[in-house]
């Protein structure tokens, strides 16, 4: 079971991969891990460094894909990008900001949004 939703969660981490590239980011990381958590995507625009968080689902989920991302969520994301830099220095000066690409109904017809600014790193 574990194993069909991570091929799930990247076939969908994917899709918002390519949507992101054609709207013009840089991906420069993909799966970031350390022992706090992971991030899905880590791309650049302009001058800054984004943080994107992938998420997914079914149009009957009891919450939509952006509600999925709780106040608890965003803190491992946030603690997550800290050493993220602290192991890439170069990026450590750049402004930094947390998107969030949710696609709904992916049982049906999917939606992608891409939710820019979704939450800070307060």
């Amino acid at each position: 079971m574990r194993d069909d939703r991570t091929r799930v969660g990247r076939a969908y981490e994917q899709l918002a991969c390519d949507y992101l590239q054609r709207a013009g980011l840089r991906v420069v990381a993909r799966g970031y891990r350390c022992r706090h958590g992971e991030l899905d995507l880590v791309c650049r625009q302009g001058g800054g460094l984004i943080i994107v968080e992938v998420r997914a689902r079914r149009h009957l989920s009891p919450v939509s894909a952006l509600q999925s991302i709780d106040r608890f969520k965003q803190q491992r994301i946030i603690t997550t990008a800290r050493h993220f830099l602290m192991t890439h220095p170069r990026w450590a000066n750049q402004p930094l900001r947390f998107d969030v690409v949710a696609i709904d109904g992916i049982d049906r017809a999917p939606r992608i949004h891409w939710i820019r600014a979704a939450f800070d790193a307060t």
